[in-house]
């Protein structure tokens, strides 16, 4: 405990007077929260902490871990007496996001806190029991802001520690986040074992509709073969059809490429173009609505509106990626723009763009291929959740037929989703 309190005393006394609890500073350029609304780690810090008071605690968190006042939640912590924050397990790009897509920062002492931050990305069960045993903690809390998709890996990264954590013999606590595509429902196909991979390793559907403290509970009762001592601290004052922007939070970007909220809105549909060889917008600033290719022309969006998808617009659009796929070329392509959220779906949407880039450019349209994984060689499978979508699609099969395909297994996932789900209210 020498060190720790030595540690702390140098960190900022000013800093821990405005993002104590995160309650006491107005949330900056964004509108009032809602009357009583909370985040999990806001309701731990008005506890004084109680809940892992004695306890030596280790932190899975990224840059989204923040307090409505711009505070990080570990940086405030560290500086508290009332909790024993001994350690932070970075994820996918890393504890304080200096990594991008498919990478992350490794081991390494965080300037900042001085705290030891271990790297978790792609480990998972006894390797990743092995790093929480040696990290010496009691409890293990998770924090990050997920964007609603399944095939998007914080969640995973939270369902491999549960699974370490059982393993290890430690306590696991969920700090809730509220879903920046709402909860009010779930969305497109179910994952299927034979194409489970890390952007997808349980029978949830594709954009699933529920809190990571919502699915905790889920992966806790209905996938871990060991459960894990879990505890979820709830929000207060969310409802399933509140606007993240209505949080009064501020949004961080969970990663590079989710800049915005608008990004989380569409991300479940339009990340099916990672498993494409048109542009996802990856190396523009706005990734996921932009769309294209240099094959692509003017008809694409013309031939999108033409459909009147509930809730979604479409713009001819122009772009050149910095990075990634067609670096330096000209692409052609659409923006989606949601013009009704309530009425928006986004992965009928981003099949429908599918369907429709396919028939316009067939000569020019491939799906991409994965040579490291001859046994499931396509991404879009790894990303759908099975070979469905398309192979409907190169069926010729319309929209709402690729949609016809998945509705079992999504009404039958909607009946086990109910079962734990904390909260209600909304429409």
């Amino acid at each position: 405990m020498g060190h720790l309190f030595s540690r702390r005393a140098v960190l900022s006394t000013a800093a821990v007077t405005m993002a104590g609890t995160g309650m006491g500073v107005p949330a900056l350029g964004h509108r009032p929260r809602p009357r009583g609304f909370r985040t999990g780690v806001q309701v731990l810090m008005a506890d004084d902490y109680g809940l892992v008071r004695g306890q030596k605690v280790g932190i899975v968190t990224n840059p989204t871990g923040i307090l409505p006042d711009l505070g990080h939640e570990v940086d405030v912590m560290a500086a508290r007496d009332e909790i024993d924050l001994v350690a932070v397990f970075g994820p996918e790009h890393g504890f304080r996001g200096t990594a991008q897509a498919g990478g992350s920062e490794g081991f390494h002492v965080d300037e900042q806190t001085g705290l030891p931050v271990y790297d978790t990305y792609l480990k998972s069960g006894q390797a990743l029991a092995d790093i929480f045993t040696r990290s010496g903690v009691d409890t293990i809390m998770f924090d990050i802001q997920d964007a609603g998709a399944r095939f998007y890996t914080y969640i995973w990264t939270m369902f491999d520690s549960m699974q370490a954590a059982a393993l290890a013999g430690k306590r696991f606590v969920v700090l809730d986040r509220p879903n920046p595509m709402t909860g009010r429902r779930a969305y497109g196909p179910v994952m299927t074992p034979q194409f489970s991979t890390f952007i997808g390793r349980e029978a949830i559907s594709q954009a699933h509709g529920m809190t990571v403290g919502e699915l905790a509970r889920l992966f806790n009762a209905e996938f871990l073969d060991r459960p894990v001592d879990l505890t979820v601290v709830q929000m207060r004052g969310w409802k399933r059809d509140l606007a993240y922007e209505d949080t009064g939070l501020p949004w961080v970007l969970p990663s590079p490429n989710m800049p915005t909220v608008d990004t989380a809105f569409v991300y479940s549909g339009t990340g099916m173009f990672e498993g494409t060889n048109l542009s996802e917008g990856r190396g523009t600033t706005r990734p996921f609505e932009l769309i294209g290719a240099p094959y692509v022309d003017h008809r694409w969006a013309d031939t999108l509106n033409a459909l009147g998808l509930p809730g979604a617009g479409f713009r001819p659009a122009y772009f050149t990626p910095t990075f990634s796929k067609h670096v330096n070329k000209l692409c052609g392509g659409v923006q989606l723009y949601v013009t009704d959220r309530k009425a928006f779906d986004p992965v009928k949407t981003g099949v429908a763009m599918l369907v429709t880039v396919r028939r316009l450019y067939p000569d020019d349209f491939a799906w991409r291929y994965d040579t490291s994984d001859p046994a499931r060689p396509y991404w879009i499978d790894k990303l759908t959740g099975s070979a469905q979508v398309r192979t409907d699609i190169d069926a010729g099969k319309a929209p709402d037929e690729v949609e016809a395909g998945w509705a079992g297994p999504l009404n039958a996932f909607a009946e086990t989703r109910e079962k734990y789900l904390v909260y209600r209210g909304g429409n």
